[in-house]
C-alpha cells in the first residue's frame, strides 16, 4: 500500500481474546495476506445501512488499488447506492465461496466509507477495472444511451479497519484486526 499503512495490529482468537503475534507477521506479511485474498477473488459482498437503519447487503464485481481502495461498479439507483447516498458507512467481505468446511479458511472484512467515484478517482476505477476485467471496455463501448447499464458509475470504498481469517497462514480461528492510517493528503 503505497501511503497507506496498517496499525494499530493486533490478534485475536475466536472469542476476541487478543493473543500474541505470530513470528514473521509484520505489517508487510499482513499486507501480502491481504493482498492475495483480493487477487484471487473479483466478488465481493457490500453492506450498507438504509435510511430507515435496515440492513442490506450487495455483490458485486470489485477491483482495487495499492492505497487499499476498493472501486465496483453499480446503478445509482439501486437500493446500496441510495443507501450510501444517505450513509457512506460501509462494511464489505472478500473470500472465496469454494473453501471447503473443514478446510483452513481466508478472507477479509472490510470496513470503511463509500461514496461515488468523481475526478482522478473515477479515472482510476475505470482504469483499474479495465485491467481486471477486459471485457468491461467492450461492455461500456456497447452501453446506448437510455439503457440502464449507460448508467452505471464507480463507487470507491475507503477501507479504514479490517479483519483478516488466513488460517493456513496465521493459524486456526485466528483473526488479524488493523486499522488503515493514511496521509493527510489522501483522506
Amino acid at each position: 500500500m503505497s501511503g497507506a499503512r496498517l496499525t494499530h495490529i493486533l490478534f485475536r482468537d475466536v472469542r476476541g481474546t487478543r493473543i500474541r503475534t505470530p513470528p514473521g507477521f509484520a505489517e508487510a506479511a499482513i499486507r501480502r495476506r491481504i493482498f492475495r485474498i483480493l487477487e484471487e477473488n473479483v466478488l465481493c459482498s457490500i453492506a450498507t445501512v438504509s435510511g430507515t437503519n435496515q440492513a442490506h447487503i450487495n455483490t458485486a464485481y470489485f477491483c482495487h488499488s495499492d492505497d487499499l481502495e476498493l472501486y465496483y461498479l453499480s446503478h445509482p439507483n439501486s437500493r446500496h447506492c441510495r443507501n450510501l447516498a444517505r450513509h457512506s458507512s460501509t462494511g464489505m467481505t472478500i473470500f472465496s465461496s469454494s473453501q471447503p468446511w473443514g478446510s483452513p479458511g481466508r478472507g477479509v472484512q472490510l470496513f470503511g466509507r463509500c461514496e461515488p467515484a468523481t475526478g482522478h478517482h473515477a479515472s482510476r476505477a475505470e482504469r483499474l477495472y479495465a485491467k481486471r476485467f477486459p471485457a468491461y471496455a467492450g461492455w461500456r463501448r456497447s452501453a446506448k444511451k437510455g439503457d440502464a447499464g449507460a448508467d452505471y458509475r464507480f463507487y470507491r470504498f475507503v477501507v479504514r479497519n479490517l479483519k483478516i481469517l488466513d488460517e493456513q497462514a496465521i493459524g486456526d480461528a485466528v483473526f488479524v484486526h488493523a486499522a488503515v492510517k493514511r496521509p493527510r493528503s489522501a483522506r
